[in-house]
């Protein structure tokens, strides 16, 4: 009945929404949940299960009411002040790892992470890449509080700053890596974005500066000299039709830049490197 009731909101991936859902009410695992199929319910499990399956028929993200999201094949906790992490901005994480893994090194490398949201990126680097020492950053306290509170649950070394990135970073570099995922929606977007995105999802993670959706690869690309090292790079994800316009403002700055495509075949990451 629950994959039928979410059937009938519209909701493509219904069976599986379902499962996450029932089975976070009753704490337990999907596999719990197939395992526990002839168990009879309390009228009080019965209630709690379908708060969470109307709370999602409004449109709620599942995220937000299961308060986690898996990335990189862990699970971070997150809240509906801070953007929900996506399977693309892993091509992040791929990129960033083949760049320090190829650097002769004899200092751990530094990586750094603006508007780092619910801490998905420089958690994970750090982890993959327990070597180096990670800095990130965000405007927002309550993205703050979260990425501090996944580094210290996944046990990652993660310096975490509140404030504007470029502000807060700039005093600790220069890095070996600076990775991020601004905002880069504009406001006359908005009307097309899901509306698990627009109505939930917070407009700082969102919507561009000034509906500049270059804005913050402009700025990072005008800091890059004083914040990369020689040989470094900066990895940005962008939006579905940034790619070649920001490609050429990199070129025309003087830097050597390439796209990095994800699965969907769109032009994901922005990758300029700093030359020695």
């Amino acid at each position: 009945m629950a994959r039928e009731f979410l059937e009938r909101k519209g909701l493509e991936e219904a069976r599986l929404e379902a499962e996450l859902l029932v089975s976070h009410s009753l704490g337990l695992n999907r596999l719990g949940l197939f395992m526990a199929l002839d168990r009879p319910l309390s009228s009080e499990e019965i209630d709690g299960a379908r708060d969470l399956l109307v709370r999602r028929g409004k449109r709620e993200p599942v995220a937000y009411i299961i308060g986690q999201r898996e990335f990189y094949g862990r699970a971070f906790r997150v809240g509906s002040g801070v953007l929900i992490p996506r399977p693309e901005t892993e091509l992040l994480v791929d990129i960033a790892r083949e760049r320090v893994a190829a650097m002769e090194l004899d200092v751990p490398p530094r990586l750094a992470d603006l508007g780092t949201g619910s801490g998905c990126l420089a958690v994970t680097l750090a982890l993959e890449i327990p070597e180096a020492q990670v800095i990130a950053a965000d405007i927002s306290p309550e993205a703050a509080l979260q990425a501090r509170h996944n580094a210290e649950a996944l046990g990652a070394k993660v310096e975490v700053l509140e404030g504007d990135g470029l502000a807060c970073l700039l005093p600790r570099g220069p890095f070996h890596v600076l990775v991020s995922n601004p905002p880069y929606v504009m406001r006359s977007e908005e009307a097309s974005l899901a509306p698990e995105v627009r109505d939930y999802e917070p407009d700082l993670a969102l919507f561009a500066p000034q509906d500049d959706p270059d804005h913050w690869v402009q700025k990072l690309l005008e800091a890059l000299p004083d914040i990369l090292r020689p040989g470094g790079f900066l990895l940005v994800e962008l939006g579905a039709s940034q790619g070649p316009r920001v490609l050429q403002l990199a070129t025309r700055m003087g830097y050597e830049a390439r796209l990095h495509e994800d699965l969907a075949r769109i032009p994901r990451v922005l990758e300029v490197a700093r030359g020695e």
